[in-house]
């Protein structure tokens, strides 16, 4: 499902764009010290494992440079063999040198619709360190072997050089039906069944998605392909992998998640009986959540309430003692960070604790000393990620509708409470404010745009009396 609602050239989209970067912090450029740093950054191939001989793939949004992993499977009796590569960006960065202090600054990338606010400078994450196809690049290689059931049954993790064959993306990957497609479909099938039986859970919510090239923006509604779904349980089950080798060792980082409280549970299922969703008695949340569709009004709008269950994330550092938090709720399973050290700093440290673990050698000290740091430094990041994220929907559901106040509009109630709630649009693809007496969640209403103020980034509507259906 696709929703597509373009705005014409219009002359303002930059000062609202430029007033979130200052308000948010975001640096515009890498000092010079990191630039020629990273320019100057080289690997050497000596103790890596020659893995140039298996055909890898990518598989990214079309147009994608920062290319950090890479895959193969191949069968294994009635299991399979998952190769996944993972670029080494410790081949590139000198432990407290100009490039890893900047990102330790930046903690991660910032996607936004006129350019992202990269971790590393392009000229490594976009080229020397990408796995860019038909380069040879220094990779941390992962070989998972999974059974029938696909269950993992063995792991091993070392230094390697990789060459990736082709870059390929979601769309024409979902539409080749080739080997790879099948491979990848298999293996991701199981994996998501086992996903199933251990109680994890995605929240399957069509995202909101902004592209803009400078001069109009266009908002999305999209839901995800299959291949993406089973091309995300390669990167879950190396990240599970990874942190079993972790508490093994007893030193790491995990990325966790506390489990919901019983009353925001108790509080959700009786919004969806409310909304005539069935929710049995005996009915886990991830049961239930796995049968909703986005494009029921009702679905959706549990959906969006269903937020509240995914809260909490967040990072913890361990050496010795192991940490009293150690799962990921919605994993179901502890679970690591380990498949995008070009976007995240994170991952660099989870590479290096994990092929310590697997060769059974000390972590480098770099690596070790920097760990308890590491929750902060990325809890901040991922706020202001998060922020960035939710500032251009707002910043483009304004230019989208600030022409338009007055105007009447369909949509759908996903949250309600005493003479206020927010209300999704399907067309524009906008979610705002409402303002309305016995607002009922799930109804479909008509609703009349009030204010779409561009520098405040607010969006409200009001809710028409007696048109809820």
């Amino acid at each position: 499902m696709e929703v597509r609602t373009s705005v014409p050239p219009v002359p303002d989209i930059d000062p609202p764009l430029a007033a979130l970067r200052a308000e948010l912090k975001l640096p515009a450029a890498f000092p010079a010290d990191v630039l020629a740093e990273a320019s100057a950054a080289t690997w050497q191939a000596a103790d890596r494992v020659d893995a140039t001989d298996i055909e890898f793939v990518t598989v990214d949004p079309p147009g994608s440079r920062d290319l950090d992993q890479a895959f193969q499977i191949e069968r294994q009796g009635a299991g399979h063999r998952v190769r996944y590569a993972i670029a080494d960006v410790g081949a590139f960065v000198r432990p407290d040198g100009a490039l890893d202090a900047e990102a330790h600054r930046r903690g991660e990338t910032v996607y936004l619709p006129d350019g992202r606010v990269p971790l590393h400078p392009p000229v490594l994450s976009e080229g020397t360190a990408s796995l860019l196809p038909g380069e040879d690049r220094p990779a941390v290689l992962w070989q998972l072997d999974l059974d029938a059931d696909g269950e993992l049954t063995a792991v091993d993790v070392r230094r390697s050089v990789v060459r990736s064959r082709a870059q390929l993306d979601y769309q024409s990957l979902q539409a080749s039906k080739g080997e790879v497609f099948e491979l990848l479909r298999e293996v991701g099938e199981r994996r998501l069944a086992l996903e199933r039986a251990r109680g994890g859970v995605s929240l399957p919510v069509p995202e909101q998605q902004v592209e803009g090239d400078g001069t109009a923006w266009t908002l999305t509604y999209r839901a995800t392909l299959p291949v993406e779904d089973w091309n995300a349980q390669l990167s879950l089950l190396t990240g599970m992998a990874a942190a079993k080798l972790m508490l093994d060792a007893g030193v790491g980082l995990l990325r966790t998640m506390p489990p919901p409280a019983a009353d925001v549970v108790a509080t959700l299922r009786r919004s969806a009986l409310a909304l005539g969703v069935s929710w049995p008695s005996s009915a886990s949340y991830p049961e239930v959540i796995r049968g909703l569709d986005g494009s029921v009004p009702a679905h959706a709008a549990v959906l969006r309430l269903a937020s509240v269950l995914f809260r909490g994330a967040g990072y913890v550092a361990f050496d010795g003692s192991l940490p009293a938090q150690r799962t990921h709720s919605a994993v179901a399973a502890p679970y690591a960070h380990a498949t995008a050290p070009l976007r995240r700093l994170a991952d660099r440290y989870v590479s290096e604790c994990c092929l310590a673990a697997c060769a059974g050698v000390a972590v480098p000290e770099w690596a070790r000393t920097g760990l308890p740091a590491l929750p902060r430094v990325m809890a901040e990041a991922d706020q202001r990620a998060h922020a960035a994220d939710r500032g251009v929907i707002d910043i483009a559901e304004t230019l989208v509708l600030q022409h338009r106040v007055g105007e009447v509009f369909r949509g759908v109630v996903v949250e309600a409470s005493a003479g206020r709630g927010e209300v999704q649009l399907t067309d524009p693809a906008v979610r705002g404010r409402l303002r309305g007496d016995a607002l009922q969640l799930g109804a479909v209403v008509d609703v009349r745009l009030t204010t779409a103020d561009v520098v405040a980034r607010r969006v409200e509507f009001t809710a028409i009396a007696g048109d809820q259906s």
